[in-house]
């Protein structure tokens, strides 16, 4: 690495992500108030979910996951529902579907800190039901806004219930039918995979998820 891109990366670390040249003036263009306004949105936003009781969930659950990560990636993760380990430390993929996750995530030499991870419901359902439709449909706002404030490049969904929702697919379509596609909607794209969950189950899905999630970060551009 030559010094001019020594420069330019630290440039871009303390904030300055564009630098553009006119004639002989280098002109920086510093985005770090824009970086910390969807911070203090997300925050916002995440301590409006924290006091939700908009659907039956509120009355079982232990904490609120909301999510976590990086909220200026290109890549964010949305899964299906929080379970017993998410519920107790209300953080997102951290029991052993999520300890699976950050290893494929790793297998590629990225660190989860780099990604947005999140569920569609962002309160455990008691015994780690389905969520149900009425659940799904209020906390719904909530994960658009999240999509919103982010603007990922890729979002990669996580089981069937993250992808029929995020793509608003009937009931029944199977991730089986829809795993690996790409689909546009808006500036992103959208790719369903299985939910590590079934992986844990069956281990034949695995070389079909490391596919996926190699694909969702070649077309995020972190590969």
């Amino acid at each position: 690495m030559n010094k001019l891109q020594q420069f330019l990366k630290f440039l871009n670390e303390i904030g300055f992500e564009e630098i553009k040249i006119e004639g002989d003036l280098m002109v920086k263009e510093h985005h770090a108030e824009e970086k910390k306004d969807k911070t203090t949105e997300l925050e916002i936003l995440k301590e409006k979910v924290l006091k939700c009781e908009k659907c039956r969930l509120a009355e079982t659950r232990n904490n609120v996951v909301f999510g976590e990560g990086n909220p200026r990636t290109n890549l964010m993760f949305i899964g299906e529902a929080p379970g017993e380990q998410e519920d107790l430390q209300g953080r997102p993929f951290v029991g052993r579907a999520g300890q699976l996750l950050t290893r494929f995530l790793n297998l590629f030499g990225i660190e989860r800190e780099r990604v947005y991870i999140t569920n569609i419901v962002k309160c455990r359902p008691p015994g780690n039901r389905n969520p149900q439709p009425d659940e799904i449909k209020a906390c719904y706002p909530y994960l658009e806004k999240q999509i919103e404030l982010i603007e990922p490049r890729v979002i990669l969904c996580l089981g069937a219930f993250a992808a029929r929702t995020v793509l608003n697919l009937p009931e029944k379509t199977p991730i089986s039918k829809i795993r690996g596609r790409e689909f546009k909607i808006k500036n992103y794209s959208v790719i369903p995979t299985f939910h590590p969950a079934y992986l844990l189950r069956n281990r034949r899905g695995e070389t079909d998820f490391q596919k996926d999630l190699e694909l969702a970060l070649r077309i995020a551009g972190m590969l």
